[in-house]
């Protein structure tokens, strides 16, 4: 949801900057057209009163400077003409002892002339015939002062663009973060979903969003049901075998057969492995449908029930502990952290001689469960090779009966490991490491 934030105010930042720019300058540009337009109207008729005031005199023809503009009396004032006649020029006493461009071509000049004092003109040439005589009058006025004036528009309205930028850019993150949060509960919910805090998507949704809710809704109930029946066809089918399976080991243990010493064990043997076979496979199948997640293994609510229930069971005294981190929830199915620790616990209970713990460490990537006993333990010898062949550590070894089936299946469906290592009490260790999700 952040970058898609982030995307958002990129985009619209960008554009409403691509924008501003080009309407500013626009802006700026069109008014400047407006105002040279409006000051060649001036300049206009600044010409026709300097024509005006040309009159005959005795020694021909004479500018009358009683009705001339004061400003062209005035020194660098910013307002200057020139009149050009075909042996002489006139100036105005402002440009004192400067020059004056004089346009090419009648009208507005296009572009701004130097003026004194580092001043730019805008300069209006006019042709006229007065008294006989063909003559010029160009007249200029400093346009450096609306320049500076343009500039300071230009940081204003930067400014001033900045700011409305800005606010435009708070107004649309909290828009779009507002129209976005739909999409952010969704995600939570999903999350939740995930963590086995809930089993469906809450339907109350804005309008978009319905379709997508309700088909993921969907989608969990049926692939729950199909769980469901996947799972108690599994039950089923191995509760059918197995029933035919014990009448078949109990005949193969009959004294008829004790003539057949060889086909006794060898049946017997082979029914056994069939029936381990079953076991193993439909437990690893059931792992294999876990699609939906669980409710979560909550130690502080779960530990202490399984330890009273383990002191039942065990009746011999033995000192049960565990440890684990304040509010540690392990983040797998339930019934199946049930069904590992139970079956480890449970064997470490019967070849402990007095003491079993159960410690549970969380690391940075990695949660590791140890469970150790004081008993009799397990040649480091034998431990790679029972591992190795993943087979029942009670069937390979004498003297202590572990079974690793079920937990090897569990612990390798969660893309873990199992090691078996020397117990700090005495006997033997069981460390399992398991990736944090």
């Amino acid at each position: 949801m952040k970058s898609i934030q982030r995307r958002l105010s990129l985009g619209l930042a960008g554009a409403l900057l691509v924008v501003g720019l080009v309407l500013a300058q626009a802006s700026l540009w069109v008014f400047d057209r407006g105002l040279r337009a409006y000051l060649e109207d001036d300049l206009q008729d600044e010409a026709q009163g300097l024509l005006a005031a040309l009159e005959r005199g005795p020694a021909g023809v004479q500018l009358d400077e009683r009705r001339l503009d004061p400003s062209f009396q005035r020194q660098f004032s910013g307002h200057y003409f020139r009149i050009d006649f075909p042996d002489q020029t006139w100036r105005s006493r402002s440009l004192w002892d400067r020059e004056l461009l004089k346009p090419d071509d009648p009208g507005m000049h296009s572009e701004l002339g130097d003026g004194p004092q580092e001043q730019r003109l805008l300069v209006y040439r006019a042709d006229y015939r007065r008294y006989g005589e063909n003559l010029t009058i160009s007249v200029a006025q400093d346009y450096a002062p609306i320049l500076q004036g343009f500039r300071r528009m230009q940081w204003l309205g930067l400014g001033m663009g900045g700011a409305a930028l800005l606010l435009i850019l708070i107004a649309q993150r909290y828009t779009v973060r507002r129209a976005l949060r739909p999409l952010e509960q969704v995600r939570q919910q999903i999350a939740q979903l995930q963590q086995g805090q809930r089993s469906e998507l809450d339907a109350q949704v804005p309008e978009e969003l319905e379709p997508l809710v309700a088909q993921i809704n969907h989608l969990l109930a049926h692939t729950e049901e199909t769980l469901k029946r996947s799972r108690n066809a599994l039950g089923n089918l191995g509760h059918a075998l197995k029933t035919p399976l014990a009448v078949l080991i109990s005949v193969a243990g009959r004294n008829e057969l004790s003539a057949y010493p060889e086909l006794r064990a060898t049946l017997r043997e082979q029914l056994e492995q069939i029936e381990q076979r079953l076991s193993r496979e439909l437990g690893r199948a059931r792992l294999a449908g876990e699609v939906l997640p669980g409710a979560r293994f909550d130690c502080a609510q779960e530990l202490p029930g399984l330890f009273a229930t383990l002191a039942m069971i065990h009746e011999h005294a033995l000192n049960l502990e565990w440890k684990a981190p304040d509010g540690l929830v392990v983040q797998r199915d339930r019934e199946d952290v049930l069904e590992l620790l139970g079956n480890l616990l449970d064997n470490a209970c019967k070849w402990a001689d007095s003491r079993v713990q159960l410690e549970l460490v969380e690391q940075s990537s990695t949660l590791q469960i140890h469970i150790d006993d004081d008993g009799p333990g397990i040649e480091p010898a034998r431990r790679e090779d029972v591992l190795g062949r993943g087979t029942r550590l009670d069937e390979q070894v004498a003297g202590h009966g572990l079974g690793l089936g079920i937990v090897r299946d569990i612990v390798e469906a969660w893309g873990g490991a199992i090691a078996l290592q020397d117990s700090p009490l005495g006997g033997l260790r069981v460390m399992i490491t398991l990736p944090r999700r």
